[in-house]
């Protein structure tokens, strides 16, 4: 396969390089000259995603594949399996701090310094000979080309953005909140709810925004709390919690889903966030801006799709457990996972006595629980599946020994950190904190693996996805088509014409049995999908909705 690699110049020039070398273009000409070579399915290779594929997307070009080289250079540096003097050299302490492009850079290219202007083609042979020269190759092969199919993905997704009722966001906050506020004033229903708290706790200067002023007040009220958390007051018994409770509720959807919100997010009919693929350190996606991985209940019947198209919401069933069995090639509990429920999978074996206590016992073994039912149930289990339960116990023994651990495909954890790089100047740390810290990372590293792996799984199974929604829509640019909106973990939603919903949900799951044979070659596991077709996604999920895989 053809490398076409895209670098920055000063002048709002651009560097391409592939096989037959390389030559100048203006920033002008580079969606046209890529709409001209995606006839061949060249692989793009640029510094990131989220600077370069933005803007073709504005003119009408979609790309099949690229190679992201900020995203490969984080994760090479820390896969076990990689020799990271490989990837040393010109600029590389550029390419070590470079961080995702923000939703904020106004163009294709900013301020000229060294960072703008770095050689694609030579960070490039870099990562190629670093995973050349590994014995996991292949494996890291996939897992890069995952990861920079999911950064497609998150342009695209938000390119072409949710479709947003404003009309029926702004009628949700004006029934919750009252009118919309002169800016830096509270809704008219907020500001009443703070009357009835200062009424109800004698305290008429009160901010129930400030914790040190809430805490006072409840305190004061007779009621011996620590914190302020919601789940500490509603086991308080005091006519003033409701109204608290209400407010910090109401409050919370004015801060982060109001009308400020609606402004910023919302244009053209379109929720339009920023992603940030691999943002979190097991490969998980993470927001650069507008709350891009949560709708809260209260707002998602904005959600509407357009006239003639619906939305195919789709999640897994169950994916980090069925993630553990295929890894752990466990084939007692990849028996269990078969079907839609794994947890009456293991009922059915005979290996617990209820659904409930199979829960307990796989997510204690994933999390770490030591005590209680949970840990009760983990040492049974054990027994029953010791290659799934082994595989965790021996992360977390690793962790508690500052070792780094890795997921199926080779992504690498973060570091023990401070705890263990310390200055030799430094005093000595107490040897009950640190065995403290120790348990913590153990902790920390047992579901590394799982999670991780699970994010891995899911990167395919968009990766797929994505392509087999492109086929589907016939001629027309990424909008026209059915396409990706939506990506959170182990659920995606499809924007499609209603014509093709049936097959947009035939293609998720065929997607997601992709998925599963690529990861997980040598033993069968089933990743069901809950599916619903809906016309709001506030309808996703209940009944009438689902629809049967």
């Amino acid at each position: 396969m053809t490398r076409v690699s895209l670098s920055r110049l000063p002048g709002d020039r651009v560097l391409v390089v592939d096989d037959d070398g390389g030559r100048e273009l203006a920033v002008a000409d580079l969606a046209a000259y890529v709409g001209a070579r995606e006839v061949d399915a060249p692989r793009w290779v640029w510094d990131d995603t989220a600077r370069w594929y933005p803007p073709l997307l504005a003119a009408g070009v979609r790309v099949q594949r690229c190679h992201d080289l900020r995203l490969g250079h984080h994760l090479l540096r820390r896969a076990p399996a990689v020799d990271g003097r490989l990837l040393e050299g010109v600029d590389s302490e550029h390419w070590d701090r470079l961080g995702p492009s923000a939703p904020s850079h106004p163009a294709l290219f900013s301020v000229d310094d060294t960072a703008e202007h770095l050689r694609a083609d030579v960070e490039d042979a870099r990562q190629l000979a670093a995973v050349a020269a590994s014995a996991e190759s292949a494996r890291l092969g996939l897992l890069l080309a995952a990861e920079s199919s999911g950064a497609l993905v998150a342009a695209e997704m938000t390119h072409a953005g949710v479709p947003w009722r404003t009309d029926v966001h702004e009628r949700l906050l004006a029934d919750l909140l009252g009118p919309r506020p002169p800016r830096g004033a509270r809704p008219q229903r907020l500001d009443a709810l703070v009357a009835e708290v200062r009424a109800a706790f004698e305290a008429p200067g009160l901010n129930p925004d400030s914790r040190p002023e809430l805490l006072t007040a409840l305190r004061r009220a007779g009621l011996d709390v620590a914190d302020t958390r919601a789940s500490t007051l509603r086991a308080l018994d005091h006519p003033g919690i409701a109204p608290l409770l209400r407010y910090k509720q109401l409050a919370h959807l004015f801060q982060t889903n109001g009308w400020t919100w609606l402004d910023q997010w919302v244009s053209g009919g379109r929720f339009r966030p920023s992603y940030q693929p691999a943002g979190s350190a097991t490969g998980r996606w993470s927001s650069n801006g507008g709350g891009a991985l949560s709708f809260p209940v209260q707002v998602r019947s904005a959600a509407v799709a357009d006239e003639g198209w619906t939305f195919v919401v789709a999640d897994v069933a169950q994916l980090e457990p069925r993630v553990l069995a295929g890894m752990s090639g466990d084939r007692a509990l990849a028996k269990a996972a078969r079907g839609a429920d794994l947890y009456q999978g293991m009922v059915d074996d005979g290996a617990v006595a209820s659904r409930k206590d199979a829960k307990l016992g796989l997510l204690g073994a994933m999390y770490g629980a030591t005590t209680g039912e949970s840990g009760r149930m983990v040492a049974g289990l054990t027994r029953r599946y010791p290659d799934a339960f082994g595989l965790v116990e021996d992360a977390a023994r690793a962790g508690e020994r500052g070792q780094v651990v890795r997921t199926l495909l080779g992504r690498g954890s973060p570091g023990l950190g401070e705890a263990w790089d310390r200055d030799p100047d430094d005093p000595p740390v107490d040897p009950d904190s640190q065995a403290r810290y120790r348990r913590a990372y153990g902790r920390f590293t047992r579901n590394f693996v799982v999670q991780g792996t699970g994010a891995e799984w899911a990167l395919c199974w968009i990766a797929d996805l994505r392509n087999r929604l492109w086929r589907l829509g016939g001629t027309g640019p990424l909008d026209v088509r059915p396409h990706l909106v939506f990506f959170l973990h182990d659920e995606v939603v499809v924007h499609t014409p209603v014509a093709l919903a049936d097959e947009v949900v035939a293609q998720a799951t065929a997607a997601a049995t992709t998925a599963a044979g690529l990861l997980f070659r040598e033993l069968a596991i089933d990743f069901p999908l809950n599916t619903s077709v809906v016309r709001s996604y506030a309808e996703a999920g209940k009944p009438g909705a689902a629809v049967e895989p």
